[in-house]
C-alpha cells in the first residue's frame, strides 16, 4: 500500500488540477454569430491572457479491436495551455504568444505502474484572425516548435518545426483545419521521423449549435509518394450547458503516437474526460 498510495494521489492531483483549470475555461454561451465574434474581438483586446490551448483530457484504454491486458492498455493524459504575449496590436492586428502542451503515457495497469513515455512541446507563435462582415472566419499561425521526450542515451528522441497553420469556420458548427511544418531534426535516433510522424495535417470538427456535442477527424500524411495517414477521431459530450467538463472518446490508428515508440503502429480507443478550450480547440 505504501507504494501505491503516492500514485493514486498524483492521479488525483491531477484530476484537481484539470477541475481547477476548468472553473476558469468554461465556454461561452454563444447565442448567435455576432455575439461569438464579438466574445472573440474582446478577448484580443484584453492581453496578456491565459488559458487552455489544446484539448486538455485523460482517458483510459486499450489496443482496438482486441482482448485488453496489462501489456496493451494505458492511461494517456495531455495537459495544454497558451500565454498571449500581446494583444492584437501588432502589424495588420496580429499577436504573439506562448504554449506548452505535454502528453503523457502511462502503464497503469502494469506492476509499479511505470510512465511509458512523456512528450514535452513548448512553442511560440505569431497569430492573425480573420474577421468579415462582423463575422469570425478564422485564423492563420506561424510557429517555432519544438518537441522531445527528456531521455537520454538511446532513448532519447527531438525534433524542431517551422510550422504555418490555418482554420476556416465554414458556419458556427463546422471547422475545417490544416497544418505543414518544415522539420529541423536534431537528434541521430529519429532521423526517419517524418516517415511515422508525418510532414503535415489536416481536418474537420463538426459540432452542434449549442456545443454539446462535437466530433473532429484529423489525417496526418506521412511521408511518402503512398496514401499513409495517422487518423485520430474524438468525440465529446458536454455533460452540462454552464460547464466545460466533457465526456470523451479517443481513436488512434496509424504511427507517431509518441515519441519513444514512433516507429509503432497502434490502433488504441479510449474513454475519459476533456476540458476545452474557451473558443475552439487547437490541432
Amino acid at each position: 500500500m505504501k507504494g501505491i498510495f503516492p500514485k493514486y494521489a498524483f492521479l488525483f492531483l491531477l484530476l484537481s488540477s484539470l477541475l481547477c483549470i476548468e472553473t476558469g475555461a468554461q465556454l461561452v454561451p454563444v447565442k448567435n454569430q455576432t455575439q461569438f465574434t464579438d466574445s472573440i474581438r474582446k478577448e484580443l483586446d484584453y492581453g496578456p491572457y491565459y488559458g487552455l490551448y489544446k484539448d486538455n483530457y485523460f482517458v483510459v484504454g486499450t489496443k482496438f479491436p482486441g482482448i485488453p491486458s496489462k501489456n496493451n492498455s494505458d492511461v494517456k493524459f495531455q495537459i495544454s495551455f497558451g500565454i498571449r504575449l500581446t494583444n492584437a496590436v501588432l502589424p495588420w492586428n496580429t499577436f504573439l504568444f506562448l504554449t506548452y502542451t505535454q502528453k503523457t503515457f502511462w502503464n497503469v495497469f502494469q506492476e509499479s505502474m511505470p510512465m511509458g513515455d512523456i512528450n514535452f512541446n513548448p512553442a511560440l507563435g505569431w497569430s492573425k484572425p480573420f474577421f468579415s462582415n462582423n463575422r469570425y472566419v478564422g485564423k492563420m499561425t506561424l510557429m517555432v516548435e519544438h518537441e522531445s521526450n527528456g531521455r537520454d542515451g538511446p532513448d532519447s528522441r527531438s525534433w524542431n518545426r517551422v510550422s504555418l497553420s490555418g482554420s476556416v469556420m465554414i458556419d458556427e458548427w463546422i471547422m475545417v483545419h490544416a497544418k505543414a511544418w518544415i522539420p529541423i531534426i536534431d537528434s541521430g535516433n529519429n532521423k526517419d521521423i517524418l516517415k511515422y510522424c508525418g510532414i503535415y495535417q489536416s481536418g474537420l470538427v463538426v459540432s452542434t449549435p449549442d456545443k454539446k456535442f462535437s466530433f473532429s477527424l484529423t489525417w496526418v500524411k506521412r511521408a511518402g509518394l503512398n496514401l499513409n495517414f495517422n487518423t485520430i477521431s474524438e468525440f465529446s459530450w458536454r455533460v452540462h450547458k454552464k460547464s466545460n467538463l466533457n465526456l470523451f472518446a479517443q481513436y488512434y490508428n496509424g504511427y507517431g503516437e509518441d515519441l519513444l515508440h514512433y516507429k509503432e503502429f497502434r490502433s488504441m480507443l479510449r474513454i475519459g474526460l476533456v476540458f476545452k478550450p474557451k473558443f475552439f480547440s487547437e490541432f
